[in-house]
């Protein structure tokens, strides 16, 4: 069990949805590997009743990430689909903060904090430091990390509870880098960090 969460922290999970794990229609790679990891923090946060948000792509089902309409995905997480649903082995308790993103059909939006008041929710309750897994680390995953540095957070990246989509080989350790330049710390598995 983690037992790092600290008065101050919150634990931000990113869309953990069956359309990212296996069989999912933008599957990343052993996407439900995250989750016994993810749940062991989702116990620690209610032990010490840190805030708990989870991301979720919520597609229009015209959205313009699609290929149908131009873009460069498959069609998923569509609005009410059993894709959009968070993976069913996450234990997120009732009192999690789900956060609908990129849910308009002419807007992409990788990241919980565009165009929500979740960083004033988050600073309203006490929160400094906030806590990410979940998928895919080169994209939404990214964007959450750094979007929750610029809004002043120290942020922790826990890298057990993250997954890359892998579409090229270069991607996972580019974003990792650019983490780490905006002022992010990564938890290393078996509690190794590395700035």
């Amino acid at each position: 069990m983690p037992n790092r969460l600290q008065t101050g922290d919150a634990l931000l999970i990113v869309d953990v949805q069956n359309d990212f794990c296996t069989g999912g229609k933008l599957a990343v790679p052993d996407g439900e590997g995250v989750v016994p990891e993810i749940n062991l923090w989702i116990a620690d946060a209610e032990r010490t009743g840190a805030p708990i948000c989870a991301s979720r792509d919520w597609h229009p089902i015209d959205h313009c990430s699609f290929r149908e309409q131009g873009g460069p995905w498959p069609s998923h997480c569509v609005q009410g689909s059993a894709g959009a649903r968070f993976h069913p082995g996450l234990k997120l308790p009732a009192r999690t903060w789900v956060i609908d993103k990129a849910d308009r059909p002419d807007r992409e939006n990788f990241s919980a904090f565009e165009g929500s008041q979740l960083a004033d929710r988050l600073r309203a309750q006490g929160v400094r430091r906030i806590w990410v897994g979940g998928l895919a680390l080169e994209y939404c995953v990214r964007q959450n990390t750094l979007d929750a540095r610029r809004e002043g957070f120290q942020v922790r990246l826990i890298l057990a509870a993250t997954r890359a989509l892998g579409l090229r080989p270069e991607d996972a350790p580019r974003a990792l880098a650019e983490i780490r330049r905006a002022g992010a710390s990564v938890e290393e598995p078996k509690g190794l960090e590395v700035a």
